[in-house]
């Protein structure tokens, strides 16, 4: 039984030590080697072959990030989970990382060197299933490529197959919550109804689709667009920031009682739920701290399911890359009422949870790569439907 094997890079030694002493706690997963900067994590990936690596972002000689846009030039799927202070310059630093390419983060806890206990808490609920889930996820990829090849090799009578990845021991796959009966899919070229509004659900892998989603829009829609990405405060004011400077449309923190407007992107506030409400012909936003939902606050459900209450069959909800089902519950009330479901392709997610669930349940009408999803959004927000 091969386990997955994991680069720890930190330039501190009680950090590297405590990242370890977690890990090898848990059965699955073996220290692959140790780097104390970007430069010999560059190294250590070739010699040490890691599965997953986790990236400190503030290093000497070659920082977290500088390391990542190097490893990424020549390694697009490896596993990188950034190591962050929750401070203002550490969560800046890992947006630009997520948006760079970066897997997902993990948020150092403030008092890691002193507080021990609430270092190894952080690690053992946050790391170690990111670091499985996102191992897991590599591991189907190479799965599927594999049995690709060897569907195009011809075979001899000497031929010795081997596998292409060993098998690892890896958590299963979280159970997706049983739904009533399935919603047929629309299956024609030609929308009955316009979207009048777009909400999108995401998490891990979120904010890289998120670049590359709103990369592939040349005008702003003329609809506005509700974002849940799962993510702490701080990042996601960050996030917005970094999503208006680099598109055509303007993104913002969503607000207590603000009026949504078309053209304009609402992603929710970290640590708050995000709800939809209407006042005659308008769209109000509101926040709350209520209970999580699928161990998320902001949850995508709660998006999903009060939209639908406010737009019914005018609403488009989009899938996309993030690990478990949030979202699964909203998208079948977006369908039981008329609205359409669109999703993110397995081969583009880097956790193909969330948008993975919706189409096994049969609740997308569409599935698409990323780099498709735009124009998609165009088609069906569009005021004049036209058949493809």
């Amino acid at each position: 039984m091969e386990k997955v094997r994991v680069l720890i890079v930190d330039d501190s030694a009680v950090m590297r030590k405590i990242i370890a002493s977690a890990l090898q706690k848990e059965p699955s997963i073996e220290i692959a080697g140790f780097a104390a900067n970007g430069l010999q994590a560059i190294e250590a990936i070739q010699t040490c072959n890691p599965d997953v690596v986790t990236l400190d972002i503030e290093m000497p000689e070659m920082d977290g990030l500088t390391a990542l846009r190097e490893i990424r030039k020549s390694n697009k799927y490896l596993p990188i989970i950034m190591f962050s202070s929750l401070t203002h310059n550490g969560a800046q630093a890992a947006v630009m990382a997520l948006t760079a390419g970066a897997s997902d983060y993990v948020g150092k806890p403030a008092n890691a060197n002193g507080g021990i206990d609430d270092a190894f808490k952080v690690l053992e609920h946050e790391l170690i299933p990111k670091i499985i889930g996102l191992a897991k996820r590599v591991k189907s990829r190479r799965d599927r490529e594999g049995r690709a090849a060897s569907s195009q090799r011809p075979l001899t009578a000497t031929a010795t197959l081997s596998p292409s990845v060993s098998t690892k021991s890896l958590a299963p796959t979280t159970t997706i919550p049983p739904l009533a009966s399935k919603v047929v899919k629309v299956t024609s070229g030609l929308l009955a109804k316009p979207a009048q509004a777009v909400c999108i659900g995401v998490s891990t892998g979120g904010p890289e689709a998120l670049m590359q989603l709103f990369g592939g829009f040349n005008a702003s829609l003329s609809v506005p667009i509700f974002i849940v990405q799962h993510m702490p405060a701080e990042f996601t004011k960050l996030l917005a920031a970094r999503l208006s400077a680099t598109g055509v449309m303007t993104f913002k923190e969503a607000e207590e009682g603000e009026i949504a407007a078309p053209g304009m992107v609402y992603i929710a506030p970290g640590g708050f739920h995000m709800t939809l409400s209407r006042l005659g012909t308008k769209t109000i936003i509101h926040l709350n701290t209520e209970p999580p939902e699928n161990s998320c606050r902001p949850a995508v459900d709660v998006l999903f399911r009060t939209a639908a209450d406010v737009y019914s069959g005018g609403l488009l909800a989009v899938m996309l890359t993030g690990m478990g089902y949030d979202g699964l519950k909203g998208s079948q009330m977006i369908k039981e009422k008329g609205g359409q479901v669109i999703a993110q392709d397995e081969a583009t997610s880097v956790i193909w949870g969330m948008p993975g669930a919706v189409v096994q349940a049969g609740l997308a009408d569409g599935v698409l790569p990323i780099d498709k999803m735009a124009d998609e959004i165009i088609f069906r927000t569009r005021k004049v439907p036209v058949s493809r």
